[in-house]
């Protein structure tokens, strides 16, 4: 399980330092892909293919099935680490989390978020704002 926040930097080539304590649960390839709020989203191999099942068993006949299928495939990468336990980080994949020198990288259960620092910050702020409004509309859910 993936917990924690964690301050990076990437460096001119693109390179990110993984916290240590998530390199051996990411396993020795992963996948990397676009995520939602501009952030990436990590997965280790095997909730990636969990993920695909879920994924490929949406009805390709819908419309927003179909967006959201190409979203995560589309901007998907399956990386590895160096021996320094850097990421190269795709480059479109940078460009769309923002990511030019400072990150965070967060745990969030079976995946790893990467976020600009400045685009986690202003994240923060709003969802600390609508929090108990959030967490009364997932009793519904029946956590």
């Amino acid at each position: 399980m993936f917990l924690g926040e964690y301050h990076h930097t990437i460096d001119e080539k693109g390179r990110m330092i993984v916290p240590a304590k998530f390199r051996d649960s990411l396993g020795p390839s992963f996948v990397v892909t676009r995520g939602l709020d501009h952030c990436l989203f990590i997965y280790p191999k095997v909730e990636w293919d969990k993920l695909e099942g879920q994924l490929k068993a949406l009805p390709f006949t819908k419309k927003d099935a179909r967006a959201f299928t190409r979203f995560f495939f589309s901007g998907a990468a399956e990386c590895e680490l160096d021996k320094q336990g850097r990421l190269n980080v795709p480059s479109p994949l940078r460009e769309y989390a923002k990511l030019e020198k400072d990150c965070v990288v967060i745990g969030v259960s079976t995946r790893l978020e990467v976020w600009s620092k400045s685009l986690w910050k202003d994240y923060v702020v709003q969802s600390e704002d609508a929090l108990a409004e959030i967490a009364e509309n997932l009793v519904d859910l029946d956590l």
